[in-house]
């Protein structure tokens, strides 16, 4: 392990970790999470925690709450708050049920989590919630706790505050959901804000205003903020100083412009690696044959349009496929993307509109309208990958019966040579088939869209649409998948169909991209231009959102969002 470097200013530090360790107990033993870790933050100081899932990121900032799920426990350590009061108090001494760490959570020490759906009630107004912390903690009368509560939600922009803390949270995007979530945190001023993955499952522009958002009152209110996330990127532009976690052990603790420009532990450097990677298109790509563009598209949609009652999710979409050609389709939630990709597959059915799919025999099939064994042959020929490599796999089959059903369901094998069959495709995807007998459970995230990805292709599709593929992957993990699927492309001819609202995925693999806004196509064209010298302003505001894996390049005077002309009266599409 590299050598601990403390980080220290003139003033004590704010918290102040000392060995903590952290154990499970299991039937089996004793799982450590957290292992004799220490490190310190400032107050006004930016400190994040990096590391893969299973790190021990989460459980740590958990620690310094209490909050540690069942059966977890903290074994041994220190964790020392210099509160308000001048009195240093250690907080792993105190009761996790007593008075004094729950008079200490929101008012000292607040928390925001990455899913604020689960962390918020359901059953009460988003208004309620943040007038129960601020009463919990302060004197207020019921009606001042409520024109804060106002005022919090007007600090981090939800539109019309005075209307909105009367809404309940499904009421609310999942942007403005974390910038509740926020409001909450921040409801009694904390002299430390924990902030666990909070723009993991946010768009990239969504994600820029956020970490803008938690930036500008982090200096209004001489807050300290510890950061998790497993996002290099995001490191890079707020980090002061990078705690990076593995298997539970500090690998390497430091400022962050050493992290980044002179890291001294291989496992930082394989991070900062990995990052780096994505900022560039692949090496497979570069020294591939061109596509041959002349070539009849093996699939092509034609003014497709899915409307769901009022809302029109595609409209009047028209694109096409190359044999062999990686097209990604990027855009932020709610744009269309999952619903083109479903639509192809027939999972959805269009309301308007033509995808017209050519067979090897030069045959075409509309599977906007194909039914029966047609829709059923044409199936077989185009595959999907999911999301969620996890919530994609049946728990109670093994791998080789997941692997294997489509073939057996189909007919083409059985037996032996089904087994024989799931063998070959495990060691395609680069998984041992000797753990073809384990269940889902028993793999990594990495190694289940491995399995996803077998599955795919064990009828020998001819294309697949592959939804957010990667995003759940850890970043070291994402570029083995990307790799992996470009192999396969290469090997057995698959044009592909790469659904992302991650750019930096999208320039590494695809020829073309499809930039998509509230369901319409805005910008088509060769992955690189767009990249690079996009055209349509959304396109440009989506790239210029992007946080930058160098902290060196932190000017935010290029970022700026997007505004539909309509919605300006000078008629300008951004600001």
């Amino acid at each position: 392990m590299t050598d601990m470097v403390p980080i220290t200013g003139s003033r004590p530090p704010l918290l102040q970790v000392n060995n903590l360790t952290v154990d499970f107990a299991l039937r089996n033993g004793v799982f450590r999470a957290v292992d004799g870790l220490s490190f310190s933050i400032d107050p006004g100081k930016t400190l994040c925690v990096v590391g893969e899932s299973g790190s021990g990121k989460s459980v740590t900032a958990r620690s310094i709450l209490q909050i540690v799920d069942a059966p977890g426990r903290i074994a041994a350590g220190s964790i020392v708050l210099n509160g308000k009061d001048g009195r240093p108090v250690d907080l792993v001494s105190l009761s996790p049920r007593g008075r004094q760490i729950r008079a200490i959570r929101g008012r000292d020490i607040a928390m925001i989590f990455q899913e604020p759906m689960s962390s918020l009630s359901p059953v009460h107004t988003v208004g309620d919630q943040i007038i129960e912390a601020l009463r919990l903690h302060t004197r207020m009368s019921k009606a001042q706790a409520r024109a804060e509560a106002i005022s919090l939600l007007q600090q981090v922009e939800i539109p019309s505050p005075e209307k909105a803390v009367d809404r309940y949270t499904f009421q609310y995007s999942g942007g403005m959901r974390q910038r509740a979530m926020i409001a909450m945190a921040l409801a009694c001023k904390p002299q430390l804000l924990i902030a666990d993955e909070p723009t993991t499952a946010l768009d990239v522009t969504t994600q820029a205003e956020i970490l803008d958002l938690i930036a500008r009152l982090q200096k209004a209110n001489g807050m300290a903020v510890l950061f998790i996330t497993h996002d290099m990127g995001v490191v890079a532009q707020i980090a002061d100083d990078v705690l990076v976690m593995h298997n539970g052990v500090a690998k390497e603790y430091a400022p962050v412009e050493q992290i980044f420009h002179a890291p001294k532990d291989s496992y930082t450097r394989m991070l900062i690696g990995s990052v780096l990677k994505l900022e560039a298109k692949a090496e497979i790509r570069l020294a591939r044959t061109p596509l041959d563009k002349t070539a009849a598209p093996i699939l092509e949609l034609r003014n497709v349009s899915v409307d769901f009652g009022e809302v029109k999710a595609l409209d009047d979409i028209s694109i096409s496929l190359l044999p062999r050609e990686t097209l990604g389709i990027v855009g932020e939630s709610g744009s269309g993307k999952t619903t083109m990709g479903r639509s192809i597959m027939r999972l959805i059915d269009p309301t308007a509109g033509e995808i017209v799919y050519r067979r090897a025999d030069g045959g075409t099939i509309d599977l906007a309208t194909a039914k029966g064994q047609t829709l059923a042959t044409a199936r077989r020929e185009l595959r999907m990958v999911f999301q969620d490599p996890f919530g994609s796999l049946n728990p109670r089959m093994t791998v080789s019966q997941i692997i294997g059903e489509p073939l057996l369901v189909n007919g083409v094998a059985s037996g032996r040579a089904l087994d024989e069959r799931v063998c070959h495709l495990m060691e395609q995807v680069g998984l041992d088939p000797a753990s073809r007998e384990r269940y889902p459970h028993a793999f990594s995230g990495g190694q289940r869209q491995r399995i996803g990805i077998a599955r795919a292709i064990t009828l020998n599709p001819r294309v697949i649409v592959a939804d957010e593929a990667t995003s759940a992957l850890d970043v070291s993990v994402r570029s083995q998948v990307l790799d992996l699927l470009m192999r396969l492309q290469d090997e057995l001819g698959l044009a592909y169909i790469f659904i992302s609202h991650d750019i930096g995925v999208i320039r590494y693999m695809c020829d073309r991209v499809g930039v998509m806004y509230k369901g319409r196509l805005v910008e088509v064209g060769d992955a690189d231009k767009v990249c690079k010298t996009p055209e349509h302003a959304y396109t440009q505001a989506l790239i210029s959102a992007i946080p930058r894996p160098d902290p060196r390049d932190r000017d935010r005077s290029r970022r700026f969002r997007y505004v539909e002309p309509g919605n300006l009266k000078n008629g300008s599409s951004v600001r």
